[in-house]
């Protein structure tokens, strides 16, 4: 195992490891090099997993990451083991030691370990003084009675061992940790605030800065495409994308938005699956759908009748997804529907042949053509061109079977929040309570509560039984790698792989036991 070396940068990051980047990023990444990070630890809440905090372990590195739960953002780096890495401060290492080369072939210390960076080398050669810190005191049940002390500068922090006999509020930080028992640090965590005790309060929910600004660290000419922060299911097939970190947004009409509208606002896809068969058509018998009067029910399909919503989340491009390929293949040659996979985004796209979207809400059925938002936003170029026509929206829940195969994406329906009354239904909704709203979006085309019930009925699949014949629900292989070397860690050890298919008009929800929406299909 080659050792871990990364420069440290405060308010920014650890080499590569830059705050603010998507839990699928520093994953994809972390996987690409299994000699530098033989093992991965995921923990998570099982109950929770999109509202609390995910943590990843590289033990063997001596490193901790903590994300976010909704954005599953990186908001805190934590160095644990200073003998399992190598990391530097304007090119000085912060813990010094003798160096020994160990049978694995990274470099250990020698007899006289140094287990962090030593009081001195930090508050007198490299950071400089600072304001007092923490004293965090030990727990009562402590055999040894030693706390920490938390030394603390703009975006770093050191943690000291100190004894509770040696701690007084009255003495100053230099006079404090000089003895011999507190000069060596056991951890450093880098995070995005004034000082530890600041950044700890709004942890989570800070507006982290773009995370292009830490190129200018890598020197890399890299190309980051501006992500996309949120999507605005609008209804009748309209969705607003906010491009994050600016004012911009992006709309997408379903049967009216041309491949070259998307490759221009959302640049080329990461990979294109074009379907190879023609076991089944995505909504091309929807007549009865678009008509205001009350619906007979035919609109009202069974999630099987649906769409397949795997078909988006191929692992990997077909043979015609090469780069220098996609202007050929993407744009010009419309002679089948394909998928455009924007795995670093969140989201897959449907092209296909022109239709039209599914119907518009009840809500929004007396607003007039120029008061509906998006409407006009983009038209197609002619019928005999391929339109997008569908789009999953991937909420990569920790724990669930595509888990990592792409970027969390946020999403809010529109048409259902109330920001008056602090009702928001989004991605971080329970399901129940989202089915709750949508059933009373939708209850004046319901002939009984019983007809309602009855044609919004779950549909149970399971993903890891490969193909299913016995539903229209096509299944791609390939997922049997996926979780790709991550060690899960939860309360369980069952896999998310069964999860029910909910569809109600325009949308198709996949729902987790746990009551969370994995992906919602917009149609």
């Amino acid at each position: 195992m080659s050792l871990f070396s990364a420069a440290l940068h405060p308010n920014v990051g650890l080499g590569f490891l830059i705050l603010g980047a998507s839990l699928h990023d520093i994953l994809t990444r972390l996987k690409a090099e299994p000699q530098r990070f033989p093992k991965l630890d995921l923990a998570y809440s099982p109950a929770e997993p999109v509202t609390e905090p995910v943590v990843v372990t590289l033990p063997a590195n001596g490193i901790r990451l903590r994300f976010d739960g909704p954005e599953q953002r990186l908001r805190l780096i934590e160095v644990l083991d200073f003998t399992k890495n190598r990391i530097t401060y304007q090119e000085k290492d912060i813990a010094k030691a003798s160096s020994v080369q160990g049978s694995s072939g990274a470099t250990r210390t020698g007899n006289e370990i140094t287990s962090g960076p030593a009081f001195k080398n930090v508050y007198h050669r490299l950071f400089g003084p600072t304001y007092a810190g923490e004293y965090i005191p030990p727990s009562n049940d402590s055999p040894s009675r030693v706390g920490t002390y938390i030394l603390s500068y703009p975006g770093v922090a050191f943690s000291f061992p100190l004894p509770a006999s040696a701690y007084s509020p009255d003495k100053d930080v230099v006079s404090l940790l000089s003895s011999s028992a507190s000069q060596t640090a056991t951890s450093v965590a880098v995070f995005s605030g004034k000082s530890w005790a600041h950044a700890r309060e709004e942890l989570w929910t800070e507006i982290l800065p773009s995370a292009k600004t830490a190129f200018l660290f890598s020197k890399s000419k890299e190309v980051v495409p501006d992500e996309i922060s949120l999507v605005k299911i609008h209804g009748g097939g309209r969705l607003q994308l906010f491009k994050k970190w600016t004012s911009a947004s992006v709309w997408i009409n379903l049967g009216e938005t041309t491949p070259q509208g998307l490759v221009a606002e959302l640049g080329p896809p990461d990979a294109i699956y074009r379907k190879n068969d023609q076991r089944m058509y995505i909504h091309k018998n929807r007549t009865s759908s678009h008509s205001r009067s009350r619906s007979s029910g035919a609109d009202y399909k069974r999630p099987d009748d649906f769409t397949d919503t795997d078909q988006s989340s191929a692992p990997t491009g077909s043979d015609d997804s090469d780069d220098e390929a996609v202007e050929d293949e993407t744009v010009d040659n419309v002679s089948g529907e394909c998928f455009y996979n924007y795995f670093y985004l969140g989201f897959d796209i449907l092209m296909s042949s022109p239709q039209q979207p599914s119907r518009t809400p009840p809500s929004q059925i007396n607003l007039n053509g120029d008061q509906l938002p998006g409407v006009n936003a983009l038209k197609s170029g002619g019928l005999d061109r391929l339109v997008a026509t569908k789009v999953v929206l991937h909420a990569n829940v920790p724990g669930s079977y595509p888990f990592n195969r792409h970027r969390r994406s946020r999403w809010e329906i529109s048409y259902l929040s109330r920001p008056e009354s602090d009702v928001v239904i989004d991605s971080e909704t329970p399901f129940d309570r989202i089915e709750e709203e949508l059933r009373d979006e939708w209850k004046s085309t319901y002939v009984s509560e019983e007809d309602a019930k009855r044609r919004q009925r779950g549909m149970v699949l399971n993903r890891g039984w490969g193909d299913s014949p016995g539903s229209s629900c096509e299944f791609l292989g390939g997922w049997e790698d996926s979780s790709g070397g991550i060690s899960a860690k939860k309360l369980d050890d069952s896999e998310e792989s069964t999860t029910t298919l909910y569809g109600f008009p325009g949308l198709v929800f996949e729902v987790l036991k746990n009551g969370y929406v994995s992906a919602v299909t917009v149609y």
